[in-house]
């Protein structure tokens, strides 16, 4: 009776109560009537329309897109699909793995799975664009890489359209004697805003982890 109600609570809204509760009396599974449901509703909500590149809030127009296929994982364009796999994962709500993809020794690779997971509670909808990695670059036996990223998100709450432009920034091990495989494998070390024109990859890395992985607003 309680699930009842709770359906027709959230139909009445619009007038699709009386569907609902027919579905209900026909022997429908309650949470799929609920699925069905908030699927309509997704349906009349404001789109997602991420502004196209070269346009403000967009990626540079200038750049080459990510490559896709076979490409060496080494390389910056493989950095680029560590990239593109963790906003996979982030629109499948596959938190924990999205998380793998963050350096262990970072504030953000060491949380809990849990505290992880929470940052991303306020969005119903998480998707982005992936642009093209800058060139990398070496620094204390290490390379590094940066990636722009244009986060384009549905708010939980109100259901709204969020727009953001991000830069990813990731790490690896150069193939020396003594480095593990895990070491010499691009792992995420910082998210922040976006930057045009970013005088050095590495300089970036010694500022504050993104505490908002490139989505959550403080």
């Amino acid at each position: 009776m309680t699930s009842l109600f709770l359906v027709a609570a959230l139909a009445a809204c619009d007038g699709r109560e009386e569907s609902a509760l027919d579905n209900l009396a026909n022997g429908a599974n309650v949470v799929q009537v609920q699925n069905s449901f908030t699927a309509e509703a997704q349906a009349v909500l404001e789109p997602l329309a991420p502004p196209a590149p070269g346009t403000p809030g967009g990626l540079p127009a200038s750049r080459e897109p990510l490559v896709e296929g076979t490409i060496d994982p080494n390389s910056a364009q493989g950095a680029a699909q560590v990239v593109q796999g963790y906003y996979g994962l982030l629109e499948e709500k596959r938190f924990s793995d999205a998380q793998d993809l963050w350096a262990d020794r970072s504030a953000i690779g060491s949380q809990d799975d849990a505290a992880f997971a929470a940052r991303f509670r306020g969005f119903s909808e998480i998707h982005a664009n992936i642009g093209a990695p800058g060139e990398a670059e070496g620094a204390a036996g290490s390379l590094y890489v940066s990636v722009p990223v244009q986060v384009y998100a549905r708010v939980a709450a109100s259901g709204k359209p969020w727009y953001v432009l991000r830069q990813v920034t990731l790490r690896r091990v150069n193939d020396v004697p003594g480095s593990s495989a895990a070491d010499r494998r691009w792992h995420i070390e910082s998210i922040g805003p976006y930057a045009p024109q970013v005088a050095s990859v590495v300089a970036e890395t010694s500022a504050a982890i993104s505490a908002t992985d490139g989505l959550v607003r403080p």
